[in-house]
C-alpha cells in the first residue's frame, strides 16, 4: 500500500477516535457503560428487605432493557449537594428528591428538560414549569408514633411540649433532610408565621434528641420504643409499617386561626419528583427510567408495593394498601405552601431556625 495511503487512513482512525471521546465527553453513551443508569435519590423509596417500590421497578426495568441500575442513597439535601460537588463531571443520571430540594436543583442548572412518558397526566402542581423534574410518587408529610407505648396519637403541637417526651422526641434536620425541612414549612403554617414557628420550635428543643441527617432511620427507633414520636412521610412510614407493628402516623392541628384549617390536622404534598441531570453520563438510560416509572404499571405498583400515591392522574388503584391510604388522609387538611418563597428564602430560614434551638 502506498505510504500516502496508510497515512490517509491512520489520519482517519485517529480522527473517528477523537470524535468518539468527544461525544462521550459531551454526555453520550460510552460504548463501555451503555447498559447502566445511576440514580441518586433520597431515601424512602427502597425498602428495608428488598421490598420497596424502586426494588421492584429497578428489577423489572433490567430484565426489560438489560440496562443495570446503579443507587445511591442519601437525605434530600445531601444527595442534591453531591450532584452540586459533581456539576463539572456529573456522575448520577437520574435525581429524585423531595420540593423544595428538586426546585433547588433546578435553579442550579443540575437538570435538562425531558417530559417522560406519562407526564401529560401529572397535575400542573406535581411537575416543573419549564419541563426539568416530574413527580413520580405522590406523598405527604406527617408524624410517627409508639401505638404501643402511646394509647392514641397526639393530637397539637402542644402536646409535644410535655415532659413524656423528654429525649423521646426527634425530628431530621431542616436543610439537609426533606422532611426534616417539612418540619419547618408545616409548623410555619400551622403557627401562622415564621416568628411564632419557630418560638415554638425552641421550647420544643428541651425535648428533642437532637439533629438526624436521615428521616428513615428516625422510624425503627419510634417502633423500638426509643422514641415516642418523630417525623416522617406517609409513603415511606406506610411501608415501614409493614414491618414495624408499633408505628402509627399522626398529623398535628394547626394551631393559628388565620391558618388553613385551623383546629384541624395538616399537612401539604411531598412529593419524590424526579429530574434527568445535565450532561448525565447515560442521557439515553436515564430517559428510558424516567419513562419506566412512570408507566401506568409502575405506577399502579406505587401503593400496592410502595405505599404511596401515584403521581398519574389517570391511574386509579384500588388494593388494600390504596383504601388504607385514602382511610389515613380522611378529614386531613391539605394546604398547598408557596415553594416560590421557600426556595427563594430556604437558607435564611434554616439559618433562623438554627439560631432559634441552638442547633
Amino acid at each position: 500500500m502506498p505510504r500516502n495511503t496508510v497515512l490517509k487512513s491512520l489520519a482517519a482512525v485517529l480522527g473517528g477516535l477523537a470524535l468518539a471521546s468527544t461525544l462521550t465527553a459531551c454526555g453520550g453513551d460510552s460504548a463501555a457503560d451503555a447498559k447502566v443508569v445511576t440514580v441518586y435519590s433520597a431515601d424512602g423509596l427502597k425498602g428495608e428487605n428488598g421490598d420497596g417500590w424502586y426494588d421492584q421497578v429497578f428489577k423489572d426495568f433490567e430484565k426489560r432493557t438489560g440496562i443495570k441500575v446503579e443507587y445511591v442513597e442519601g437525605g434530600s439535601g445531601e444527595v442534591v449537594q453531591r450532584a452540586v460537588r459533581e456539576k463539572t463531571n456529573p456522575q448520577a443520571d437520574v435525581l429524585v428528591t423531595l420540593p423544595p430540594f428538586i426546585q433547588q436543583a433546578d435553579g442550579k442548572g443540575l437538570l435538562q428538560k425531558y417530559a417522560p412518558k406519562g407526564s401529560d397526566q401529572v397535575g400542573g402542581a406535581d411537575k416543573a414549569t419549564d419541563g426539568t423534574w416530574t413527580s413520580v410518587v405522590n406523598n405527604y408529610f406527617g408524624f410517627v408514633y409508639n401505638k404501643k407505648e402511646l394509647k392514641q396519637a397526639p393530637t397539637s403541637w402542644d402536646g409535644l411540649l410535655d415532659a413524656t417526651y423528654k429525649n423521646k422526641l426527634q425530628y431530621s434536620t431542616p436543610g439537609v433532610a426533606g422532611d426534616g425541612t417539612a418540619v419547618l414549612i408545616k409548623a410555619i403554617h400551622d403557627f401562622g408565621g415564621k416568628d411564632a414557628a419557630l418560638a415554638y420550635l425552641k421550647k420544643l428543643q428541651a425535648n428533642n434528641v437532637g439533629p438526624s441527617a436521615s428521616t428513615g432511620k428516625l422510624a425503627p427507633k419510634v417502633d423500638k420504643g426509643e422514641l415516642l414520636v418523630a417525623n416522617g412521610d406517609v409513603q415511606m412510614n406506610y411501608a415501614q409499617s409493614r414491618d414495624m407493628p408499633n408505628l402509627g402516623i399522626w398529623f398535628p392541628e394547626a394551631t393559628d386561626k388565620a391558618a388553613d384549617g385551623a383546629g384541624k390536622p395538616t399537612t401539604f404534598a411531598l412529593p419524590y419528583a424526579a429530574g434527568l441531570v445535565t450532561k448525565a453520563p447515560h442521557t439515553e438510560n436515564g430517559r428510558k427510567l424516567l419513562d419506566f416509572m412512570l408507566s401506568a404499571k409502575a405506577q399502579q405498583q406505587v401503593s400496592e408495593i410502595g405505599g404511596g400515591f401515584s403521581a398519574r392522574g389517570d391511574v386509579k388503584a384500588t388494593d388494600a394498601n390504596a383504601v388504607a391510604l385514602t382511610k389515613l388522609m380522611d378529614g386531613v387538611e391539605v394546604f398547598a405552601p408557596d415553594w416560590t418563597d421557600i426556595d427563594e428564602n430556604l437558607t435564611s430560614y434554616v439559618e433562623d431556625w438554627k439560631s432559634a434551638t441552638g442547633s
